[in-house]
């Protein structure tokens, strides 16, 4: 519907085509009566555009892939369903990293497939569409993971926009799949590593940097849509930019390195959270403490350690020099007091012996982390570690996984008690409705960190930034009341 005003009245059309495709314009104008009588209009009834469900798995980058999926789908004039019942095709974004990730996915196709029927498969399975076709040999279409236009093209294929669902429905920063106070922000694929556990270089391919210009836009029009926290994630964040030589691009009539230093002052620039994700600890990340302690990044870190044991980093082909990384730690912390630093460590890797788990603890106890996630090894097909001799029985692997879990909430438990009686600000994810109300503080990510649990929070809205004093913690959690 067009409203037009002109300077002897005002004109109301609807323009519509007729069965030749030519458009007609009907209208009221002042001087026609039609009180009491049918409006001389061609009126267009839209025909209801398909509807898409979607399944995602997986890690925070799958997500973003989503996302753009979505995002991608929807200005294309596709309705979204919450439900299998609506959906006309089911998308289903994979997760291949780890077998127990791979019979997720099969078992969120079987779902989609009995409850629906008509399902596309995405995502890092994607690479095995023969494992997914003899089991689901009724799926529709299998593409590989960031396969944008390929995953858009089956939809279109299976469920056809009729050819006149025209409206467009995309917001500036895109659909999104998280809260609106906080986004993922992709700024690179792939990776450069080999590590014998993993294969997601053949999954995802080496590393792909986008382009610092892109990516700063991209954030700008998520913190214009209402986002607080940028996450940043990719699979090497520290490695930002390697592939592409750091070649700068003009922002804002100012040149900026494809560089991970770079793009995160320039992101700090934008006024929302800034926070890093997958950061090797190369040298260069000392370059990102001063803008830490600027306040222009989170004084937060995601670094996949893995181990601290010499021989089993080796045998993972990691880099294995743990005193360095040590006295690293130390030194960022001197400059950044708040520091926080995450990590995950796979136990249970071939090879592992008794010693190697004892200076893992010993390290752990050294290095103070405040959130540690660990994992037991799991074979994956493909993966060189696989095959490796002196594989470690399952119950060995529980006994060390316990090992470590117990170190490190011990280990939190002590640092958030600590923050008693501090001021801190909380980002708000969530109210109760009856006066309490849940959000994070800087030291923690969405999902995989801790939370800050709020009484007297009345008149609060998730992705509100409020001063808390902390009144109680415990292992993972801290409690507090909003100033």
């Amino acid at each position: 519907m067009l409203l037009k005003f002109e300077s002897s009245g005002w004109l109301l059309a609807v323009a519509a085509p007729d069965e030749q495709g030519v458009q007609r314009e009907a209208s009221i104008s002042p001087e026609t009566s039609y009180i009491g009588a049918a409006l001389p209009m061609n009126v267009t009834t839209l025909p209801k555009p398909p509807r898409v469900g979607l399944v995602s798995l997986g890690c925070p980058k799958n997500l973003v892939d989503s996302e753009r999926i979505m995002t991608k789908l929807r200005s294309d004039g596709y309705d979204m369903s919450p439900d299998y019942a609506g959906a006309d095709v089911v998308l289903v974004n994979t997760c291949g990293f780890l077998d127990s990730a791979k019979e997720e996915s099969l078992e969120a196709i079987g779902e989609a497939i009995a409850e629906n029927g008509r399902v596309v498969v995405t995502g890092c399975m994607g690479k095995e569409a023969d494992v997914i076709r003899e089991r689901f040999p009724d799926v529709l279409a299998i593409t590989g993971a960031h396969e944008y236009e390929q995953v858009v093209g089956a939809v279109h294929e299976v469920a056809p926009i009729p050819p006149n669902a025209f409206l467009n429905l995309v917001p500036e920063g895109g659909l999104k799949l998280t809260p609106r106070h906080y986004s993922y922000l992709k700024i690179s694929e792939g990776c450069n590593h080999r590590c014998a556990f993993c294969i997601i270089p053949h999954l995802r391919g080496d590393l792909v940097s986008r382009r610092p210009d892109a990516i700063l836009r991209e954030a700008e029009k998520l913190i214009a849509a209402g986002t607080k926290e940028l996450l940043v994630i990719s699979q090497d964040t520290s490695a930002y930019g390697v592939d592409i030589r750091h070649q700068p691009r003009v922002w804002k009539g100012e040149e900026v390195r494809a560089h991970m230093t770079d793009l995160s002052r320039e992101l700090g620039k934008l006024g929302a959270w800034v926070r890093l994700h997958y950061v090797y600890p190369y040298p260069h990340v000392d370059n990102v403490m001063p803008l830490m302690a600027e306040g222009l990044v989170l004084p937060y870190l995601d670094i996949p350690f893995q181990h601290a044991s010499p021989k089993v980093l080796r045998s993972m082909r990691r880099p294995a020099n743990d005193a360095k990384v040590l006295e690293r730690i130390r030194n960022w912390r001197a400059q950044v007091p708040d520091l926080a630093i995450r990590s995950s460590f796979v136990v249970g890797f071939p090879g592992e012996t008794d010693e190697d788990v004892a200076y893992l603890l010993a390290w752990l106890e050294e290095a103070q982390l405040d959130r540690v996630g660990a994992f037991k090894f799991e074979p994956v097909e493909g993966a060189p570690a696989t095959s490796m001799d002196e594989q470690v029985p399952e119950d060995i692997k529980q006994e060390r996984y316990e090992a470590v879990m117990a170190l490190s909430a011990r280990i939190s438990a002590e640092k958030l008690a600590a923050k008693v009686g501090r001021h801190i600000d909380v980002l708000i994810d969530r109210v109760d409705g009856e006066g309490g109300a849940t959000g994070r503080s800087k030291a923690d990510a969405p999902e995989i960190d801790g939370e800050v649990h709020l009484r007297d929070a009345g008149g609060l809205e998730p992705g509100g930034i409020v001063t808390v004093c902390v009144e109680d913690s415990d292992e993972h959690d801290l409690y507090g009341v909003p100033l």
